[in-house]
């Protein structure tokens, strides 16, 4: 059983298995943190914000991600396995993965180096002559990170590495079904020199735990990835002066506008749509076509579907691996079978493979109304919708509560540049698919989507303060 990475001598609360979702074989135990553990954790973390003599100086900091990068270099394929193991992403995807959580680390490291402050305009009246101001960075307090299972690494590294870059003490809870690649990179910081309770891991044994440990009055700052039910009630509970960033899902949008080049419209939208099995907060989810080229368009997309191979995501060769629950593969189940009674045409999937994985399926033209026209699927199905004037397909593509990226294919820049600006979201890919991401990008919800912005820089910024000195001379 993988211990408590808390510093408590108390023993574990229980135990939680670790399970494939792709066969359910068992890949390990962890133990489970109950309402003293997080006490413990806690305790232990506000101690060392709040001992200034003590906290991690910036080339210390530099060393220790340094060496953790370094580190994570040398077992890039026991962190792929894990990770492909654990979260059902295919091997190959999760090898792209820690590769991405390696540089997210060095990532943090060029923040830290390039960490400034400012000289803010004093000496412009006569109230303030003589007087010299600047600001200097420090850590916000205490992070707490909830995290998804969707990246079970990078994730992490978005999340836990801006904390100790910043000089944050910070408590993470990954998700119960992914908990092995952050414990595994908590233990790397550890090796690397980072102290114990700087970096603490715990997976709680419930919801009312988790809520106690976010909602702490000694909590600074609340990471948190998730759907935004969850994520919006736990804001709502914060204590005062807690600041947060939450990112969410989307349902999103890709427009095809003349002229366009189909072939790289169908690679992309067929790589973002049914990358890990759709489940991403970005994956494409609905696609608008020209009236006269979309069921062409589904119909080309669907072959290429229909060729993906789905399997054990170990496997070198499998694209599309499993859902991460099986109630998750009811669920697409469930909304695609409702679509297609509704009036959608079932281009090519649409069935349950195994109790965890579904077959990669284009709907053609499904209802305005129906959940997968609605909803974040979070699953490999792709809408392909017809439109006469491109009003009406920028008009759909607006009319949900969440906006998160998007996309539109077409060679002229002008209308792509145009589209781009009537988009309601955060970030528009021109001429790629809507999950593109790179990670020293913004990466931010807006609406119900999320709050914040996401993204190593970003993140870095937001775990710390600007503090204000003015020196008053002669």
């Amino acid at each position: 059983m993988r211990d408590l990475m808390i510093v408590s001598e108390r023993p574990a609360a229980g135990q939680a298995s670790v399970v494939s979702p792709f066969d359910g074989r068992e890949l390990a135990k962890v133990a489970t943190s109950n309402i003293a553990h997080v006490e413990d954790a806690l305790e232990v973390a506000y101690a060392l914000f709040r001992d200034r003599d003590a906290w991690l100086s910036v080339p210390e900091r530099i060393a220790i991600l340094t060496k953790t990068a370094e580190i994570m270099q040398t077992q890039v394929e026991e962190l792929t396995v894990l990770a492909a193991s654990e979260g059902g992403k295919p091997y190959k995807d999760s090898k792209v993965e820690v590769i991405r959580a390696i540089d997210g680390v060095k990532l943090c490291v060029e923040a830290l180096r390039g960490d400034v402050g400012k000289v803010i305009p004093l000496g412009t009246t006569k109230a303030t002559m003589g007087r010299i101001g600047f600001t200097e960075k420090e850590p916000i307090g205490v992070v707490v990170a909830v995290s998804a299972f969707n990246h079970p690494l990078n994730l992490i590294v978005h999340q836990v590495g801006p904390a100790v870059a910043s000089g944050c003490p910070v408590i993470v809870k990954p998700a119960g079904d992914t908990p092995l690649s952050c414990l595994r990179f908590v233990e790397i910081l550890r090796e690397s020199g980072l102290p114990d309770g700087w970096a603490q891991a715990l997976i709680t044994e419930d919801l009312a735990t988790a809520t106690n440990l976010v909602t702490d009055k000694r909590v600074a700052f609340f990471s948190f990835i998730g759907s935004s039910k969850v994520g919006w009630m736990l804001r709502s509970k914060l204590a005062p002066g807690a600041r947060c960033a939450l990112e969410h899902g989307g349902v999103a949008p890709v427009i095809l506008a003349d002229p366009y080049d189909e072939s790289t419209a169908l690679a992309a939208i067929a790589k973002g749509g049914f990358y890990h099995a759709g489940q991403v907060c970005v994956s494409v989810q609905r696609v608008f076509v020209p009236e006269k080229k979309a069921k062409k368009f589904a119909k080309h997309l669907a072959a290429i579907a229909t060729l993906l191979k789905v399997g054990a995501p170990e496997d070198p060769d499998t694209e599309v691996g499993p859902l991460i629950r099986h109630d998750e593969v009811e669920r697409v189940a469930s909304w695609v079978a409702e679509a297609v009674t509704a009036g959608a045409k079932l281009m090519c999937g649409g069935k349950k493979l195994s109790e965890s994985c579904y077959a990669p399926t284009v709907l053609f033209n499904p209802p305005r109304n129906a959940k997968v026209s609605l909803l974040e699927i979070f699953g490999p199905v792709v809408c392909v919708y017809g439109y006469e004037k491109i009003d009406e397909a920028i008009e759909q593509a607006n009319a949900l509560p969440v906006a998160f990226q998007s996309a539109v294919f077409c060679d002229d820049i002008n209308t792509a540049s145009a589209l781009a600006k009537r988009l309601d979201a955060s970030a528009v890919m021109i001429n790629d698919h809507s999950a593109f991401r790179d990670d020293a990008m913004p990466f931010a919800g807006l609406r119900e989507s999320g709050l914040g912005v996401g993204g190593i820089p970003y993140t870095f910024e937001d775990m710390q303060i600007d503090k204000l000195l003015v020196i008053k001379t002669e």
